[in-house]
This record gives structure tokens, C-alpha cells and sequence, in this order.
């Protein structure tokens, strides 16, 4: 009866052995860079151009842009449109405001679009984007 069962083992390498064969187990496939989903950070928000100074119709614009944004990799984002859901670079020197401390001279800045074609700006870190100026009133940089 003990020739007749195959017994399974675990092989170092985490393969189950059974006899001769060795049957490799079902892996998920690795994310290729670009496609992880974004992740949105709100702790460096500027106060003059943040939350507090949209109106309702405009928070919950900025809300509904988030989730579409976050449904979508970041390889999608960049291939969208500009003025859709996707973003463009923003040249440092073309922003008005103070630039936070914590943000070294290589930092690309990036914006989406939030609510008709006003600016959400700030920078991604891996898959993270990390929020600073909701430019609602198109003063935060020369828009033309």
C-alpha cells in the first residue's frame, strides 16, 4: 500500500516534490515598474492653495478625481490625456509659491486636472503622489 502513494514533500527551494516530478506552485507574476496603482498624500498640503479654500462643488471634484486616479496604474495615468485623467510635468521655476523645505531641487513637480482644468500639483514618490497646491484660481503658475 506504501508503494502504491506517491508522498509529497516540500523541497528547499518551496517546490512540492512528488516522485520524479516536480510541480511548481502557482506564483503571482511580478509588477512591472509603472504599473502599481498611486497612492495619494495629503501631509504637505499648502494651506493658501488646500481644501479649506475650495467650495463644495470643488472638494467633491477633487474626491470623485482621486478615485478615478486611483483605479488607475500609474503607466495609464501618464498615457493619458493631460487634460483628462492623466498629467503633466510643471516647471519648478514657473511656481509661485513658496516650495516646501523637504523638497530637493531634482523633485519633478506634476499636475492633474480636478475640477474643469484646474490643477492639483505636487510630486509622486514611487507610487506615491504627495499633494502640495490645488491651483482652483490658476494663480500658482503661468498657465499659458
Amino acid at each position: 500500500m506504501a508503494k502504491d502513494r506517491k508522498q509529497k514533500r516540500l523541497s528547499a527551494k518551496g517546490r512540492v516534490e512528488q516522485g520524479k516530478h516536480i510541480v511548481t506552485p502557482a506564483t503571482t507574476p511580478a509588477i512591472p515598474p509603472g504599473q502599481p496603482k498611486p497612492l495619494f498624500s495629503l501631509q504637505f498640503l499648502n494651506q493658501e492653495y488646500g481644501l479649506s479654500a475650495c467650495t463644495q462643488e470643488e472638494k467633491a471634484a477633487f474626491a470623485d478625481t482621486l478615485y478615478h486616479l486611483s483605479q488607475l496604474s500609474w503607466t495609464e495615468i501618464i498615457s493619458a490625456p493631460r487634460h483628462g485623467l492623466g498629467c503633466e510635468k510643471i516647471k519648478r521655476n514657473s511656481i509661485r509659491s513658496a516650495i516646501p523645505a523637504h523638497i530637493t531641487e531634482e523633485v519633478n513637480f506634476i499636475a492633474f486636472r480636478f475640477y474643469g482644468k484646474a490643477p492639483i500639483v505636487g510630486y509622486r514618490e514611487g507610487n506615491i503622489f504627495h499633494l502640495i497646491w490645488l491651483d482652483r484660481n490658476f494663480k500658482l503658475y503661468d498657465h499659458g
